[in-house]
């Protein structure tokens, strides 16, 4: 089809159709001019426009009821002409503005449309939508004067009652998008943007509108959710941007305060116009709080994402615009801002955040005092309320709650202080954070586990978070919720006055010991903050604190937390640790005049240590010593000038029994190291290692006032190596010096002291000791593998050091060479040890072992049952030592053994278990030199024990494991048998064992004596394989034996053809694995190669 570029070709084309409509409405003559439209440029158009409108108007202004289909064709003709043309004249825009409005459903008298089919309405809208868009500037601008006022509320009436009226969602949304363009605040970037004067007129026209637009705004966006979201969006979008006009704190400021005049003709428009004065803008103000709060609560919780990403921007908007004159609405605006910050959706929270982010860097509540008031009210009541909502809300609530909180303190920012020097404030926040961080000291578990410290390495490297305990409160579990609540308390330390805020806390943690766990976490963390450790932030401070603001802080928190009331607590049920501990408790009642100490209001004497009070200050501790960790963390390298001040009462507390405090400490050394630039805690124990000794040995000289010198020393051993000997030993040796004297006051604590020593000197020495006896042992298993060639002196020499052992282990030698017999016998369990090895003077570390077990030897017979397990300890780890010093170690020995025999005879059943211990490790030393002494003073106490506890065992139920009884049998039976191999016992001797131990074969008794019994029986096999064998064999026999000749008698066996009976399983399992070991030496025996 031809186009018609010129308007005298295009009239020629559209004249004879534009006569035709005007003559004839109908919907088929409108699709013609529609078609013929097609036809021509948009030149031509423009030209023509007018003359193509005037028939399609005709046809909408036709007398009688409207024509629905005729009315639907003409408006989207019109709206095909604008969107192809535009809008020159004034006069034409409130003309067509005017016509399309009438074909609006007319508002009933209910307010509801009149009922009219959905597509004319949404073709109205939309050519009402391209009328706008097609006007010039300055054409539009002439629509928004008060001449036009009715003509404008007419058609946001018409279209405000379609949006919150109107069934059909298309309907709904467009109208919402032809009134945002109505009042000049569309999307598009056609639209110039209005200067300040314009925006001031426009402002003023739509102060009329504002009530009506915001209430049924409001009515849209809390509709019915079956709406779907998109009519929301774009109500609260329209709703913040016509706000954001009218109110706007640049437009109010300039607002005259008397209402400009009109003219006389327009007095009855003049009456439709508002004037924006103070009393209105309160007025409208304290209105629109009503419809925000109604609008917040209700899109904060909506469904859909987008419906809570548009109310971030309604607060942007708001908070940008009018940030003065809705001062009051910003405490609703600020809670939903806040809020969403931690949304379930990441656009949500990442607008939330970058709005924060704008608002703080902006200065918004900085520069504006009367938002700052708002803020610290909301704080004031949200810290109130606080307890309140943590103990009754869920944890999504919680996190909600304490999100809202955080938010207020990061908007407040530098403002803060405002907050803090109101004394009514502080305390409200102060104590809403000490209810809620109430701790949960009911499990029993905390005060149960023990430890006697961590050997594990424990160096520098981890985060600070990760070593610290995790703690179970008593109003939430959720760890976000702890989480907000450590950056509240960091936030605090951020922005505000460091000394006010370290002032108060450590007030209220010298108050009452209801808060001291709580006032010491905030202050952990209120100091992390100060220094900028792991606070997340909106804006910088305008201040922050130097090095020596921070360390004076941390040394009078310091000072706090090392202080004996609060250091030396009571955290277990031992009587020796509770006397003490109290006993400092009571010393301080007279040295601490302060009324705030709790301890101060406790008769004597105290009550006994509840469990609840053990958990409580067992937690008190492990707060405290994380405290010192994160102290190190802040400070840095500058920490090293305070290492005098906490290094030793850390090292205290590493060494502590209580599994949690222990490791709490351990963390903290590592934090030490950390922040102090030390390697590892061995470093930072060696380079300091001059002010410990000296501390060590001044509180060992009182050891009854300072019984935790031996846990530093513990723990100094235990994480330093053999250089740390020189250093300390002066201080072993006044250790036993002291022992001389005090044996029966002091000894546990001494006692203690050796403990650790030992333990130590094991560690660093006892390993080529074990080298040495394990490859010995492996040379021997590995001989016995083989089969050699035995001659016949060899034969001779064997039977006659055979007879000569007899007659040593039965003691058929005069008494007076028993010893030196036995002694140099003994000494051939060292092929490489010189003969001379006794007069070549000891090792230091082997010196202090054979020191030590000479005291221990004596305090075997303590009458205290503490002392005697504790010795029985230290024994076992001196024969440890002195192993390869055999000369020195076996008279050590022969002293000890009088003592050794009645503890495994006659004494405690844990002595007995311990002594028994003590036994297999001088056996697996000693070797021979035990053999007729074990053989005549022990065995028979011990198979007597085992056979008459046989019968309770056997009839006992599943508790019987955990009696005292059951360990010692386990025990027993468990190292009977490497003990008979050790010593090499006599075939009269494993007789006896293994009449007792068979007993234990049988099914009745509980398993793991029925293990251990098998494996006596295992070690028997290799001593003596046939007569094991033949014991087993009359229990039990599977194979009948043929004689290989006739005039052989056949092999009569007691356990052949016998039936299954208790023992069977067993006794059969036995003989399997006795086969199978004699199926495998034969074979070793065949290789011609040495064996390996």
């Amino acid at each position: 089809m031809a186009v018609f570029d010129t308007p005298q070709e295009a009239f020629g084309a559209l004249r004879p159709v534009c006569v035709q409509l005007t003559r004839t409405q109908t919907p088929e003559n409108v699709a013609r001019l529609q078609a013929q439209l097609a036809a021509v440029g948009a030149a031509a158009l423009q030209e023509l426009q007018e003359y193509v409108l005037f028939p399609l108007r005709f046809a909408l202004r036709a007398p009688g009821p409207r024509r629905e289909r005729l009315a639907q064709s003409a408006v989207r003709c019109v709206s095909a002409v604008l969107a192809a043309t535009r809008v020159r004249r004034p006069e034409l825009l409130r003309e067509l503005l005017s016509e399309l409005s009438t074909c609006l459903p007319a508002p009933g008298a209910s307010g509801k449309p009149a009922p009219q089919a959905e597509e004319l309405t949404l073709a109205v809208i939309e050519a009402l939508h391209t009328l706008l868009h097609s006007a010039q500037g300055d054409v539009v601008l002439s629509l928004y004067q008060p001449a036009a006022l009715p003509l404008l509320g007419f058609a946001v009436s018409s279209l405000l009652g379609l949006a919150e009226h109107e069934k059909a969602k298309q309907i709904k949304i467009s109208a919402l998008k032809c009134l945002q363009v109505l009042v000049l605040q569309c999307d598009c970037q056609e639209h110039r943007r209005l200067d300040a004067d314009e925006a001031q007129r426009c402002g003023d026209l739509f102060a009329s509108f504002l009530p009506g637009i915001s209430i049924t705004l409001s009515r849209v966006i809390t509709g019915d959710l079956k709406q779907g979201h998109k009519p929301t969006v774009s109500a609260i979008r329209l709703f913040y941007l016509i706000v954001g006009l009218v109110m706007a704190d640049a437009q109010l400021a300039r607002v005259p305060k008397n209402k400009e005049k009109l003219p006389v003709e327009q007095s009855r428009i003049s009456e439709l116009m508002v004037h924006r004065g103070l009393d209105w803008s309160k007025s409208t103000a304290e209105k629109l709080l009503l419809l925000l709060h109604k609008i917040v609560e209700f899109s904060s919780v909506h469904p859909h994402w987008k419906v809570r990403l548009e109310l971030v921007e309604l607060v942007q908007h708001l908070l940008q615009n009018c940030s003065r004159s809705l001062v009051d609405s910003f405490s609703h605006l600020l809670k939903a801002l806040v809020g969403l910050v931690n949304d379930e959706n990441p656009e949500v929270q990442r607008r939330c955040q970058e709005v924060l982010q704008g608002t703080a860097e902006q200065g918004m509540v900085a520069q504006n005092r009367a938002l700052a008031d708002v803020l610290s009210e909301n704080l004031h009541s949200l810290a109130t309320a606080l307890p309140r909502l943590i103990n009754t809300q869920d944890d999504t609530g919680k996190v909600s709650t304490l999100s809202l909180l955080l938010g207020y303190l990061k908007l407040l920012g530098p403002k803060i202080n405002i907050v803090l020097n109101s004394m009514s404030h502080l305390q409200r926040l102060s104590k809403a954070l000490m209810q809620v961080l109430e701790l949960d000291v009911t499990d029993v578990k905390i005060v149960e586990e023990r430890g006697g410290g961590s050997t594990s390495p424990c160096g520098p490297t981890g985060s600070l978070a990760r070593r610290w305990q995790r703690k179970y409160f008593r109003f939430f579990t959720e760890e976000k919720v702890f989480q907000l609540l450590q950056q509240v308390c960091r936030v605090l330390g951020y922005y505000g006055n460091l000394y006010l805020l370290v002032d108060h806390f450590t007030g209220l943690y010298s108050e009452s010991g209801v808060y001291r766990k709580q006032a010491a976490m905030v202050l952990n963390e209120l100091l992390a903050g100060a220094a900028g450790v792991g606070v997340d932030v909106l804006q910088e401070r305008e201040v922050s604190p130097n090095v020596d603001d921070l360390k004076g802080s941390i040394t009078s928190i310091l000072d706090e937390y090392t202080d004996q009331a609060n250091w030396y607590l009571v955290t277990s049920i031992d009587a020796e640790e509770i006397s003490h501990e109290r006993s400092v408790q009571h010393s301080k009642l007279t040295a601490r005049p302060r009324g705030a100490c709790s301890s101060v209001l406790l008769p004597f004497p105290e009550p006994p240590a509840t469990t609840r009070t053990m958990n409580s200050n067992i937690w008190q501790i492990c707060i405290q010593l994380e405290g010192i960790g994160c102290f190190a963390a802040v400070l840095g390298r500058e920490f090293r000038l305070l290492l005098l001040s906490t290094l030793y009462p850390v090292l205290e507390k590493a060494g502590d029994k209580t599994l949690l405090i222990s490791e709490t400490a351990l963390g903290t050394l590592a934090d030490m190291c950390e922040a102090c630039g030390y390697d590892s805690v061995q470093s930072l124990i060696n380079e300091n290692s001059d002010y410990l000794v000296n501390g060590i040995s001044l509180n060992l000289r009182q050891l009854a006032h300072q019984p935790h010198a031996s846990q530093v020393l513990d723990t100094m051993l235990r994480h330093s190596d053999a250089s740390l000997l020189p250093l300390v030993e002066d201080v072993i040796q006044d250790v036993l010096a002291a022992l001389d004297q005090s044996y029966n006051h002091q000894a546990p604590a001494f006692l203690r002291v050796l403990h650790s020593v030992t333990t130590a000197l094991v560690r660093w020495f006892g390993s080529s000791c074990g080298e040495d006896l394990q490859a010995a042992e492996g040379q021997s298993r590995a001989l016995s593998l083989g089969l050699q060639v035995v001659t016949g002196q060899e034969l001779q020499q064997f039977f006659l050091g055979y007879i000569r052992q007899k007659q040593i282990t039965e003691g058929d030698l005069p008494d007076t060479d028993e010893e030196a017999d036995e002694v140099p016998h003994c000494a051939k369990l060292d092929p490489n040890g010189p003969d001379t090895e006794g007069e070549a003077p000891l090792p230091s570390h082997a010196q202090l072992a054979k020191d030590t077990m000479e005291r221990c030897i004596h305090l075997l017979s303590d009458g205290n049952l503490r002392v005697r397990l504790q010795a029985l300890d230290v024994l076992e780890l001196c024969v440890t030592v002195l192993h390869p010093h055999g000369n020195h170690l076996l008279p050590l020995a022969h002293r000890a053994w009088p003592a050794l025999v009645t503890r495994l005879i006659s004494d405690d059943p844990l002595v007995v278990l311990r002594a028994f211990k003590v036994l297999c490790a001088l056996a697996q030393r000693c070797g021979d030199f035990l053999r007729q002494r074990f053989s005549r003073d022990v065995l028979p106490a011990l198979t007597s024990s085992l056979r008459s506890q046989a019968p309770a065992s056997a009839r006992a139920g599943p508790i019987y494991s955990h009696t005292l009884a059951f360990k010692l049998q386990l025990a027993v039976l468990q190292g009977l048998g490497a003990l008979c191999q050790r010593l090499d016992m006599g075939e009269s001797d494993l007789n006896k064992v293994a009449d007792a131990c068979l007993i234990y074969l049988s099914a009745k008794q509980p398993m793991k004596l029925q293990e251990a019994a098998r494996s006596v029986f295992l070690h028997l096999m290799h001593m003596d394989p046939d007569s094991t064998w033949l014991l087993l064999s009359e229990i039990c026999c599977p194979d009948r034996y043929r004689p290989p000749h006739a005039s052989l008698r056949p092999v009569q066996l007691p356990g052949m053809g016998r039936q299954r009976d208790e023992f069977t399983d067993n006794v059969l399992g036995l003989l399997e694995q006795l086969q199978q070991r004699e199926s495998v030496e034969p074979r070793a025996g065949t290789h011609q190669d040495p064996p390996p």
